[in-house]
C-alpha cells in the first residue's frame, strides 16, 4: 500500500497560535504555513561541496520577484506519526532526513504544556565518500505577529552552553483581540540550538539565504529599532559547518520555542500557560528541552507505536494513519493553563468556525483521545462551562454553548445569547456524557460529583425537552434549525443516562434506577418514532429521511444496552450502502459528511470489516483532496473538498473505535 499524501503536514504544533505546518506534498513546493493559511516561512538549505541546494521553502521571500533558486533536494520520503514527522532527501552523494517533532505526550502535562518544538538535521554519506557540509535553517518575524505590516525587534544572546535568538512584536499588548484568523503579536518566539565551534547564529534580513547560497560571509545584524516584517524580512538563522561528512550520520538540533508570557482572559483574569506554573523560566524552559531531547524521542518513539499498533488493530493501516493525522492537530486547538486557584483548564479553540473559547459541542467529539490517555484534561473541558453556567452572567436553565472568544473567554458570544440561538438539548446532552466519561476512564469524581446540583438541572431538563426535540441547533449548525431531530434525541436519552450512571457512582441506588427507567423508557420511544424500515429517520414524522446516528455509540461504550442491537446493526448496514467515495454522508439532506461522527458511526459495528469500509474513504479524501488545509473535518463525499472547517479539535474524535475497542467506558 502507498503511504498516505497528507492533506497538510503537521511540524510545528503546540497550541492555536503555534502550529505551523507544510501544505504540499514536497516540503520545497511552497513555504510552511500557520493553520490559518498565512506564511510563515521556514527555510532549510544545505551545500554539499559547495553546491546549495533547498530542502525546505524557499530563498527568496518575495513571490513577486524573480530569482533563480537552488535546486530542491530529492525528497525520497514523508513518514508522519502522531508526534513526528520525519522527511528524507537524497542529492550530491548524501542523505539527509529533518524530522520534526513536538512532545505531546498526554500522559505527561508538564512536557505536552512546554511550548518548544524540534527540527532535528541528520546528514550521511551514500555513496562512500566524504563530502563538506553545511546546513542553514531559519524562521521569520512572520511567526510573531498577525499582520506583516507590524514591527518586530530581536536578540540574540550567548550563554554557556546555548545559542539564543529571540524575535518579538513592538508591541506587547496581550490578548489584545478575539477572532478566528489571527495569528498572535505578543509574547517571544525563539530559535535555539548547542552552543559549538561549528554551530552559528544569526540575525539578519533573509538576504541572509542568499548569501549562504553564495558562500558569502554571513553577519548577524540584530534589529536595533523595530522593523516592518513585510519590509525587512528579518529571519533567525542557524549555520551547521559540519565539515567533513562520512558514512557515519552527524546530526544537529534546533529548538523552536515561543513564550507566549499570558495565554488567556479567563473571566477577567490574564492565565499563564501550564507550564508556568511553578515559576519556571523561558531559558530553563528551553534548557530543559534540549537536555531531555534524547529520552522525549525514545518517549514520543513508544508512544507512537502504541497509537498506531491500536490504530491497526482496531481498523487496519489506513485508520492509523488517520489516528496519526489527527494526533497533534486535536492537542494543538487547545491551550493548557491553570486558573486563579491552580485548577486546570483545557480551552479549545474553536478553529476555522467562529473561534469560540471551550465550545461545548466541540470538546464533545474530540474526548475520545483524551479519555484514552489523559482523563484530566477531559475533567479540564468540562470545568470552564460550569464555573460560567454558576455565574450570574448566564441566563438559561440549560448548558451553554462556549465561554467567549479565544483568547478572551469572558463569557459566551455565540449568537449573541439569543435564546433561538443557543443548543439547549445538545449542550445538555454532551456535558452529561462527558461527565459520566470522565468518572468511567478514571477521572477526578470527586470534583464531577461536586457538579450535581447542576447536572440534575440538566437531567431534568433533558427529561421534559429530550426525547422530541423543538426547532433548535445542534453541534451540526452549518444543517440549520431542524425540530424534531431523532439523532438529538439520542443524545437527550444518552444524557439521561450518563446521569443515572453518575448516581450509581454516587452509591444512589434509587435515583440511579428512576433516570435508568426514564432513559430505558425514552429510548423504546424512540424506536417507534425513529423507525423508518431498513433505517431510522433523520427527523420523527420525516419518512424517508436519514441520518448517521452517531450518538448512538455511547449506548455502547457505557454498556447501557438501551437501544435496541438489531435496529443498530440495520443502521450501519445502511450507511454501508449510502457511502461515497470519500464518505458516508451525515444525512440525506447534502452529501457533505464530518469525519469525526463518521467515525463514530461507523464504530457502532460488530465487525471490523464495516467499520474499516466505512473509514478508509476519510482517509482517501485526505489523500485526494485539492484542499492543502488541516485534516478537514466537514468534507464532500463527491468532490473530497474541505467546505470550511481545519485545524479543529473535534478529529480527536477519531479516536472513537480505539476507545471502544479498549472497553474501559463500562458502566
Amino acid at each position: 500500500m502507498n503511504p498516505i499524501r497528507p492533506a497538510a503536514v503537521p511540524l510545528v504544533t503546540v497550541d492555536p497560535y503555534f502550529s505551523v505546518w507544510s501544505t504540499t506534498d514536497r516540503l520545497t513546493d511552497d513555504f510552511t504555513r500557520h493553520w490559518t493559511g498565512q506564511r510563515h516561512a521556514m527555510t532549510g538549505l544545505i551545500r554539499v561541496d559547495g553546491v546549495p541546494y533547498r530542502f525546505a521553502g524557499r530563498v527568496e521571500p518575495r513571490a513577486e520577484r524573480y530569482y533563480t533558486e537552488p535546486p530542491a533536494l530529492t525528497q525520497t520520503g514523508l513518514k508522519v506519526t502522531p508526534l513526528s514527522t520525519i522527511y528524507t532527501f537524497e542529492a550530491a552523494g548524501i542523505a539527509l532526513t529533518v524530522r520534526f517533532t513536538t512532545p505531546l505526550l498526554l500522559t505527561d502535562l508538564d512536557v505536552l504544556s512546554r511550548p518548544a518544538s524540534y527540527a532535528a538535521f541528520e546528514v550521511k554519506s551514500l555513496d562512500g565518500r566524504g563530502h563538506d557540509v553545511s546546513v542553514y535553517f531559519d524562521v521569520t518575524g512572520e511567526w510573531c505577529v498577525d499582520q506583516t505590516s507590524q514591527a518586530v525587534v530581536s536578540e540574540l544572546t550567548d550563554n554557556n552552553e546555548l545559542l539564543v535568538m529571540k524575535i518579538s512584536h513592538e508591541k506587547q499588548d496581550y490578548m489584545n483581540r478575539s477572532g478566528d484568523d489571527h495569528r498572535i503579536d505578543w509574547g517571544h518566539f525563539y530559535l535555539t540550538a548547542r552552543k559549538s565551534e561549528h554551530t552559528h547564529a544569526y540575525l539578519h534580513s533573509a538576504n541572509l539565504r542568499k548569501l549562504f547560497v553564495r558562500n558569502e560571509k554571513l553577519t548577524s545584524e540584530p534589529a536595533a529599532s523595530p522593523q516592518v516584517v513585510a519590509e525587512g524580512n528579518p529571519v533567525m538563522a542557524l549555520v551547521y559547518d559540519l565539515g567533513e561528512v562520512g558514512a557515519s550520520p552527524v546530526s544537529e538540533l534546533a529548538v523552536l520555542a515561543y513564550d507566549d508570557v499570558y495565554a488567556v482572559t479567563y473571566f477577567g483574569d490574564q492565565l499563564q500557560a501550564y507550564w508556568k506554573r511553578n515559576g519556571l523560566s523561558t531559558d530553563a524552559m528551553i534548557a530543559a528541552a534540549f537536555a531531555e531531547y534524547d529520552e522525549l524521542i525514545e518517549r514520543c518513539a513508544a508512544f507512537d507505536q502504541e497509537i498506531v499498533a491500536d490504530g491497526v488493530q482496531s481498523g487496519g493501516s489506513k485508520y492509523a494513519d488517520l489516528l496519526a493525522l489527527s494526533y497533534r492537530q486535536a492537542i494543538a486547538a487547545h491551550k493548557l493553563v491553570t486558573d486563579t486557584d491552580g485548577e486546570l483548564l483545557f480551552l479549545s479553540k474553536e478553529c476555522y468556525s467562529n473561534g469560540c473559547m471551550a465550545t461545548v459541542d466541540v470538546s464533545y467529539p474530540s474526548v475520545p483521545l483524551f479519555l484514552l490517555y489523559s482523563p484530566a484534561l477531559v475533567e479540564a473541558m468540562i470545568r470552564p462551562i460550569m464555573k460560567y453556567t454558576r455565574s450570574d452572567a448566564w441566563p438559561f436553565e440549560f448548558a451553554p454553548h462556549d465561554i467567549g472568544q479565544y483568547p478572551i473567554g469572558n463569557g459566551q458570544v455565540y449568537s449573541e445569547n439569543a435564546r433561538e440561538g443557543q443548543m439547549p438539548v445538545e449542550e445538555c446532552g454532551n456535558m452529561l456524557v462527558m461527565a459520566a466519561a470522565v468518572c468511567l476512564a478514571g477521572g477526578n469524581q470527586d470534583y464531577i460529583f461536586s457538579q450535581m446540583d447542576v447536572f440534575t438541572e440538566w437531567a431534568e431538563y433533558l427529561l421534559e425537552h429530550g426525547l422530541d426535540p423543538e426547532n433548535q441547533l445542534c453541534t451540526d449548525d452549518f444543517a440549520g434549525h431542524l425540530a424534531r431531530n431523532a439523532n438529538l434525541s439520542v443524545k437527550a436519552i444518552m444524557g439521561v443516562a450518563s446521569f443515572s450512571i453518575l448516581k450509581k457512582l454516587q452509591n444512589k441506588a434509587d435515583e440511579a434506577a428512576r433516570y435508568r427507567n426514564a432513559a430505558k423508557e425514552m429510548a423504546d420511544q424512540w424506536g417507534a418514532l425513529a423507525d423508518d424500515g431498513d433505517h431510522t429517520k433523520l427527523a420523527f414524522g420525516q419518512e424517508g429521511s436519514w441520518s448517521l446516528k452517531y450518538n448512538l455509540i455511547w449506548d455502547q461504550l457505557f454498556g447501557t444496552e438501551l437501544f435496541d442491537k438489531a435496529m443498530i446493526q440495520k443502521e450501519v448496514a445502511w450507511y454501508s450502502k449510502q457511502s461515497n467515495k470519500y464518505g458516508t454522508p451525515l444525512d440525506s439532506r447534502a452529501t457533505y459528511t464530518k469525519s469525526d461522527w463518521l467515525v463514530w458511526s461507523a464504530a457502532l459495528a460488530d465487525e471490523q470489516a464495516t467499520f474499516t469500509a466505512l473509514v478508509e474513504p476519510i482517509w482517501q479524501m485526505l489523500n485526494d483532496t485539492a484542499d492543502r488545509v488541516m485534516f478537514s473535518d466537514w468534507t464532500d463525499t463527491l468532490t473530497a473538498r474541505a467546505l470550511n472547517f481545519q485545524h479543529r479539535s473535534v478529529v480527536g474524535g477519531i479516536f472513537m473505535r480505539v476507545l471502544k475497542d479498549k472497553g474501559i467506558m463500562k458502566a
